[in-house]
């Protein structure tokens, strides 16, 4: 099944989106096939797409490591300052 989801984070300003963006690009990592993330910064806001030709359990477990990272990079850049 095709599926799609847009994720979207807005936060106080363009550095806060800009760094936590950055933590939530993949290092070295390969996508399993039919997986496709896109995250981008506009401003104040982060907007992440995945893209899934696959499982709904797939695309869950994805959202679920996504949301954890960019909570994860929230806090540790929110402990920074």
């Amino acid at each position: 099944m095709k599926m799609k989801v847009l994720v979207s984070c807005l936060y106080g300003n363009a550095q806060m989106s800009k760094a936590v963006a950055r933590a939530l690009e993949p290092d070295n990592m390969k996508l399993p096939a039919g997986l496709q993330i896109s995250t981008k910064v506009k401003g104040k806001k982060i907007i992440s797409v995945v893209r899934l030709d696959g499982r709904m359990e797939t695309l869950l477990a994805t959202l679920d490591d996504l949301l954890s990272c960019t909570l994860t990079a929230e806090t540790v850049l929110l402990d920074s300052t």
